[in-house]
């Protein structure tokens, strides 16, 4: 059988209620596509969802999530420390099994279409979709957020639908897709407030500045943990992982007098990404749980929220779920 994965991005994380009647139009309108986790941040003013099954069914279900956003969200209003450019700001197909990149990339190439058609928004490509080789960073198309979107759509014209700025436009922004294989989105808290360190240190530690391989890297502060963070996209985690990660986040802080307090899994993480950090910091373990608790306990993923192994890797919730 054929699984894709889909990671909308939400513009919304304060209003719970808002959420969940987003969910329960997707489910009402594809419950073939399974929610596997929900991940919503009220600083950040963002949910990250997690939606597993066939393909079409996916694909389905990502159309009726946007659709949802659409009626629901506006983007009017909208402020989180978040970078964001629309009320579904992207939407990644990401192929689990028995597919390719290539099969995921049709599948976002398809929803995109619908969504410029049917619900006249800004469609950008991005990763496996993109026209150009820019383009296939989020970043460089999100680059001025939401409010740079009226200039934007005449200097940066979308793939697919309006190329103005009108009232529909000004309440949905644009959404970005594209298929991409996994990532890991990961936060490290520090023990300060201060976000200039926290900038400094996504500064160093950031790809393009020479930093780590295949990893992206922001700065902000995270309020309701009084704390400011240090916010990763790791690209391969093959290359760059948790712990490798974690670690130089560390050493960078140390330099300035500071220290990690803890980390975060945002969404799903494969099982071989935890594994992997365990391996790390227990090179002598060989039971695969021992080296998951290690990873989770070395990381310091249960010291800002509960953190439930079960729950927060993808094969086992696709086993749970599917």
């Amino acid at each position: 059988m054929k699984i894709m994965e889909a990671v909308p991005n939400i513009s919304e994380g304060r209003r719970a209620d808002v959420v969940q009647e987003i969910v329960r139009r997707v489910r009402a309108a594809e419950p073939q596509a399974k929610l596997l986790h929900a991940d919503a941040n009220q600083d950040a003013n963002r949910t990250v969802l997690t939606l597993a099954g066939s393909p079409q069914a996916v694909r389905r279900a990502s159309f009726a999530l946007v659709q949802a956003a659409a009626a629901l969200l506006d983007m009017r209003t909208q402020h989180g420390a978040h970078p964001r450019i629309g009320a579904v700001d992207v939407c990644p197909f990401v192929p689990v099994r028995e597919m390719t990149l290539a099969e995921a990339a049709a599948q976002a190439q398809q929803l995109g279409h619908e969504i410029a058609e049917r619900l006249h928004i800004p469609v950008y490509f991005y990763e496996a979709n993109a026209a150009g080789a820019e383009r296939k960073n989020l970043a460089f198309i999100r680059r001025g957020e939401y409010e740079s979107l009226p200039e934007k759509l005449k200097v940066l014209p979308p793939d697919l639908g309006p190329h103005t700025w009108d009232e529909s436009v000004a309440r949905t922004g644009a959404s970005v897709v594209g298929a991409r294989n996994f990532l890991l989105a990961y936060n490290v808290s520090l023990n300060t407030q201060d976000v200039a360190a926290a900038k400094e240190i996504a500064s160093v530690l950031r790809e393009k500045n020479d930093g780590l391989p295949a990893v992206k890297a922001i700065g902000w502060l995270m309020p309701g943990y009084r704390a400011a963070q240090v916010s990763f996209n790791l690209t391969d985690y093959h290359r760059t992982g948790l712990a490798g990660v974690f670690e130089a986040c560390r050493r960078e802080a140390k330099k300035r007098g500071l220290d990690t307090a803890g980390s975060e899994l945002i969404g799903l993480a494969p099982e071989e990404a935890l594994l992997q950090a365990g391996r790390f910091y227990a090179p002598d373990e060989t039971d695969q749980t021992a080296l998951l608790q290690a990873a989770v306990t070395q990381l310091g993923l249960n010291k800002i929220r509960p953190f439930n192994v079960r729950e927060r890797i993808l094969e086992y919730r696709l086993q749970d779920v599917l």
